[in-house]
């Protein structure tokens, strides 16, 4: 038995309208002590009427999740998927549907993802004293050849992996005649990227242009699916943990680390709001010492979890000497 989650931390009674009685399905939901894991909780622990847990390699964790949720009186189901690999996506479909009852999921969390254990773009790397030319060629080909497998792998999965559930579930959505809600999880390393993880901060951005690129696709039926999108700042997981003690990491967003609970509870208050408020918005998490906490020395400080809500906007303006003089063409 592998789960350690606080079940108890995710029962949020005062917020259960986002999820109650929806047939909900997250992706990247397996790893224990994770965000998928959260997602997960949150909404079978507070009505929802089915969950499908997905997950790729965290087969163990995942069943143990299912397990202990149907021991709540969830109903949970495994989903086993590389979301990356199409007909490994597709053959899901009629699985999933018939689990939910005949009718496709209403709310999709589409948060699976990777990180990188971190390089620095367009740096090579350093020199080792007595290295000859040669040995260091070798080894400075080995290392751009694994950072940019690693970044690949990180692509993938956010891009194509978010990318074709929401071709296939907002494809169901509309053959159904049955409206959807999607959440898109992405990272504030998006807009403020920090060092050694390229492939991550850019799988990020591009989350952020999926809701619209969706709704234009959709025409006629735009109305029929939501979608919003979260700008996630550091959360204690498996992946982050090792960062938990480094401030020079994650001092720069937050006083201290967010714990998968207080991630959840800060969510599900905006899942709880109206769906044409959150429709086509991107929402950044902000962690800010709550006042007065710095002055207790006992145990990590008290925060305060803000909403912001993001806007991209661009600025066009045309370029001097080429508006001066435009190129003509009969």
């Amino acid at each position: 038995m592998t789960y350690t989650a606080p079940t108890d931390r995710f029962r949020f009674d005062a917020l259960r309208g986002g999820v109650e009685g929806k047939r909900v399905l997250i992706t990247g939901a397996g790893k224990d002590g994770g965000i998928g894991q959260a997602f997960a909780l949150s909404a079978g622990l507070n009505g929802a009427a089915s969950v499908g847990i997905h997950f790729h390699r965290s087969y163990e964790d995942g069943f143990d999740l299912v397990d202990r949720l149907r021991d709540e009186g969830v109903h949970a189901f495994p989903v086993q998927a590389d979301v990356t690999n199409l007909r490994d996506l597709w053959a899901i479909r009629s699985y999933v549907i018939d689990q939910m009852g005949g009718l496709p999921p209403n709310l999709v969390i589409c948060n699976s993802g990777l990180t990188e254990s971190g390089y620095s773009l367009g740096r090579t790397l350093r020199p080792v004293e007595g290295e000859s030319s040669s040995l260091r060629r070798a080894r400075v080909r080995q290392a751009f050849i694994e950072n940019l497998e690693q970044s690949r792998l990180v692509l993938d999965t956010k891009v194509d992996g978010f990318l074709a559930s929401t071709h296939l579930w907002a494809g169901e959505a509309v053959y159904a005649d049955e409206p959807a809600q999607f959440v898109y999880v992405s990272s504030r390393q998006a807009v403020d990227p920090g060092p050694a993880v390229p492939g991550y901060a850019l799988s990020n951005w591009a989350v952020l242009q999926l809701p619209k690129v969706l709704k234009v696709n959709l025409g006629r039926s735009a109305d029929l699916v939501t979608c919003f999108t979260l700008l996630l700042p550091f959360i204690r997981t498996g992946m982050t943990n090792e960062y938990a003690g480094n401030e020079r990491v994650f001092g720069r967003w937050q006083p201290r680390m967010l714990e998968p609970s207080e991630m959840a509870e800060a969510f599900m208050e905006l899942l709880a709001r109206p769906t044409d408020e959150t429709d086509g918005a991107m929402y950044e998490l902000m962690v800010n010492a709550a006042e007065g906490s710095e002055a207790d020395p006992v145990g990590p400080p008290a925060v305060e979890l803000i909403w912001h809500q993001l806007a991209l906007n661009l600025d066009e303006q045309p370029v001097d000497w080429s508006a001066a003089e435009p190129l003509r063409f009969a």
